[in-house]
């Protein structure tokens, strides 16, 4: 087995390594190709159609054949190993349809999309249990490491050292790893890797370390980044530090459940009637320590506010949800001085923070006087908090101390669309592959809101202001503070209230208030006809013709 490994290897290295950049699927253009009614693409769409479905109940992991010699076809799915069945279903699925677009008459391809990445992959030829090293594509945040350089590599070096051993010690049906190591006062580094498990263990460690080495020689020194071979992925980026309010009375509770299991059923009941009365006791003394406990303040945010539709969601969401003491953020903000100030929004001022070690931050400051705004503060929490994806702004985490209701997200540098389509000046840095990437990438966002994740959101003020720009002209869809979700097979909802941004909105949400996953894609085609033409609608208006976009000139 080394024998073949170390073969592989030294052909890697000697023919030289080639890495494609920024692109989540690969055409294998040295297969061949076939055509729609063939007896390969039978085959193949026979395996592909059933694939997001196996691969999501058999533990997020699956090989599937169909057909026999020439014609025969091979498929295989991978899920990253943090994923429920439910959204590894999602992810395949669409990874599945991007290959049908993109490749659409290749006979082998292999995709790493979605957010975390999965595999599926599918080819004419045996590959299964086989280790392949190419092709390899890989991405990179631009931003550097800096000064601190030194440190971060010998701590990155035995992290990922770490994470290449427990992935590939891992059993046949999962070779996965994830983990975080302390990097600054307010950084942590956090890393995944995985592995197809029909390779080896030492295979495993093989491709993974030959994943650690292209990334050093591509991009060392960066704050993040990927790698992606078809048989294991690697990633990793710079997570903030944030540190939770103590919880004195969850260990104190410990302290005292230990020693009384061991004791009799007497003492076991009198402490049980101890306990609920201590719990009813502080229950009803919360309103004087909401000050200081920001966890009690988000749990009776959720419950307390008489929501209790999915209370047991929001118990679980205001104890996971990171809170961040507002010490920092004064700090990070300079007391909210104007200068600081981004913008404001009907939620409240938007300010720029930089931490300690010089990461900059967003921090969006609830107005006192704002009742709507308390309650796009909870949506925005509940929902955020779970939706996880490239091209959706991360919320870090919420503060609520001293009357104070913040939300803390990453920072945006180039802020929103519509300062960039909008300026005369500033819309010539948008060339045509900018525009149609920032198409792309927002559409993505709607995609994974609409059909990938767990949740089925609504956003329902999707507008060129709310799609932010990170450094590099990512498009990051932001403020879910008006965001619905579905349950179920619900495909509409009516609402009396209407909200969203005039010129934006579906004429039959703003006549009827009926609303739909169609209400934001007719806000996306706004915003897209807003990217290619350059100019900012109006509004709309009924004519004899229908409706129609009014556009400034």
């Amino acid at each position: 087995m080394w024998v073949n490994v170390l073969a592989f290897l030294l052909t890697h290295l000697l023919t030289g390594m080639s890495i494609i950049f920024n692109q989540d699927y690969v055409c294998i253009t040295e297969s061949g190709s076939f055509t729609t009614n063939s007896r390969y693409g039978k085959n193949l769409d026979h395996i592909l159609d059933s694939l997001p479905d196996n691969v999501s109940k058999s533990g997020g992991f699956f090989t599937a054949t169909a057909g026999q010699d020439s014609n025969k076809a091979y498929a295989l799915g991978l899920c990253s190993g943090d994923l429920n069945p439910h959204d590894c279903y999602g992810l395949v699925k669409s990874a599945v349809r991007d290959l049908r677009d993109k490749c659409p008459d290749h006979k082998e391809a292999i995709s790493w999309s979605g957010d975390p990445a999965c595999i599926v992959r599918y080819a004419n030829r045996p590959f299964f249990g086989i280790l392949e090293l190419e092709p390899t594509t890989a991405g990179t945040i631009t931003q550097d490491i800096g000064s601190n350089l030194p440190r971060f590599d010998t701590i990155w070096e035995s992290l990922t050292d770490r994470l290449v051993r427990n992935a590939s010690n891992g059993s046949f049906s999962r070779k996965y790893a994830t983990g975080e190591a302390y990097l600054t006062v307010s950084q942590n580094i956090n890393a995944q890797m995985q592995c197809t498990p029909d390779i080896s263990q030492e295979e495993c460690d093989s491709c993974l370390r030959a994943a650690k080495s292209s990334f050093k020689e591509c991009c060392h020194g960066k704050q993040g980044g990927y790698v992606q071979k078809p048989n294991c992925m690697f990633t990793f980026d710079l997570i903030p530090t944030i540190t939770q309010d103590q919880k004195p009375e969850k260990n104190q509770n410990k302290s005292i459940w230990v020693p009384l299991g061991e004791s009799s059923s007497a003492i076991l009941g009198l402490a049980l009637v101890s306990a609920c009365c201590i719990f009813l006791w502080k229950r009803t003394n919360i309103q004087g320590d909401k000050e200081d406990s920001q966890e009690v303040q988000l749990l009776d945010l959720f419950i307390g506010s008489g929501n209790h539709e999915n209370s047991s969601e929001n118990v679980e969401t205001s104890q996971e949800f990171p809170s961040i003491k507002l010490d920092i953020l004064l700090a990070a903000t300079t007391n909210f001085c104007d200068e600081n100030k981004l913008g404001q929004g009907g939620f409240g001022p938007v300010y720029k923070g930089a931490l300690a070690d010089g990461n900059e931050i967003a921090v969006k400051r609830l107005s006192r006087a704002s009742s709507q705004g308390l309650l796009e503060f909870k949506n925005e929490v509940m929902l955020i908090a779970k939706l996880q994806h490239r091209n959706l702004v991360r919320l870090l985490g919420c503060c609520l101390e001293k009357n104070e209701k913040l939300l803390v997200y990453e920072f945006m540098p180039n802020r929103s669309l519509d300062l960039f389509l909008f300026d005369s000046s500033l819309a010539t840095q948008l060339s045509w592959q900018k525009r149609f990437n920032i198409i792309k990438g927002t559409a993505r966002g709607i995609m994974y809101l609409h059909e990938d994740s767990h949740l089925r959101v609504i956003h329902r003020d999707l507008k060129a202001s709310n799609v932010l720009l990170d450094h590099e002209m990512n498009p990051k869809i932001s403020d879910f503070g008006m965001a619905k979700i579905f349950c179920g097979d619900q495909n509409e909802a009516n609402t009396n209230r209407v909200v969203g941004t005039y010129g934006y909105v579906a004429p039959e949400y703003a006549m009827e208030g009926l609303f739909s996953v169609k209400s934001d894609v007719f806000s996306f085609g706004v915003i897209l006809l807003e990217i290619i033409s350059g100019k900012k609608n109006n509004g709309f208006h009924l004519s004899e013709h229908g409706m129609e976009i009014m556009v400034k000139r």
